[in-house]
Parts: C-alpha cells; sequence; structure tokens
C-alpha cells in the first residue's frame, strides 16, 4: 500500500458518535431548472408560476437535485480521503422543506453505526445519518444508509 493510500480514512478510523459537517452549496434558480429539466420536469421546479401556485409557494429544487448536492459535498469533502467502496444503499430518505434558489445548504454527517463485513474480511460497514440545513438552521434533508470502506486489517 503506498503512502498516500495509508493516509486515506479506513473503517477502522471512523468511530460511532463522530459527528463531521462539510462546508455549503448554494443552488442558484439555473441551477435548479437545468436539473428539473434533465431528471425532474415537474411544474414546480420548471416554472415560476406553477410553482407560486403549489404548495411550495415559489420555484424550489427538486428533492433528487437536494440529495446531489449533499453527495457532492460528501465526496468532494469527506469521501475522495477515504477508502470508501461506496454503499449498499440508502434505508431512510425524508426531504423536509423545500429548498429555494439562492439557499446556502450545509451538510452535517453523523456515524450511528459499524461493523465488519460477515462475507468480505476486506471491507466493513459503516451507517451514516446526513442532515442537511439550510442557512436558517432549518432542517431540509434527512437521509441514512450504509456505506462500505477498505479495512486496514481484513479480518482473518
Amino acid at each position: 500500500m503506498s503512502a498516500s493510500a495509508d493516509a486515506l480514512l479506513h473503517w477502522e478510523d471512523l468511530e460511532v458518535g463522530e459527528v463531521r459537517t462539510f462546508g455549503t452549496v448554494s443552488p442558484s434558480r439555473e441551477d435548479i431548472l437545468n436539473f428539473a429539466q434533465q431528471f425532474d420536469p415537474q411544474p414546480f421546479h420548471l416554472d415560476d408560476e406553477a410553482a407560486k401556485a403549489s404548495v411550495f409557494g415559489g420555484l424550489c429544487a427538486s428533492g433528487w437535485h437536494t440529495c446531489a448536492l449533499a453527495m457532492r459535498l460528501m465526496a468532494t469533502q469527506f469521501l475522495h480521503q477515504t477508502t470508501s467502496l461506496g454503499s449498499p444503499g440508502v434505508d431512510n430518505l425524508k426531504w423536509l422543506k423545500p429548498v429555494y434558489p439562492g439557499d446556502v445548504l450545509s451538510l452535517r454527517q453523523t456515524v450511528v453505526d459499524k461493523r465488519a463485513s460477515s462475507t468480505r474480511p476486506e471491507l466493513g460497514l459503516v451507517r451514516t445519518l446526513w442532515e442537511m440545513f439550510n442557512q436558517h438552521d432549518e432542517q431540509v434533508l434527512h437521509m441514512e444508509g450504509w456505506a462500505m470502506f477498505r479495512r486496514r486489517q481484513p479480518a482473518p
């Protein structure tokens, strides 16, 4: 293993109860429209008048866009410094408040559980809670799931 790989965070380095925060991101109106046109073309993500008449009261980001913004922060500010091997999936996802153009979003991750893989000795699983907040400290996203990380010392 190279020196740079040794410097990466492994499964053993991640502890239950650890909390990390990851910068901010702010979707523009254009970002919201572009994402919606490609992936979630519902009227309240694409049209100001339709959005005003909706329960959201104005143009807002797709929940999937909010997830993508969280993933961007997670990847660039955490996962790139780890031995991440991906994720088997998300168990619990909630969009709690709409995200509007210009909102400033921040992400917090809490490690809530971890265990060694029972079938793959070279990896361990870490369960995390992701919480994204807007500039008013209102939670807009709640997501829980497992991630896989390489183990420094594979199980026998």
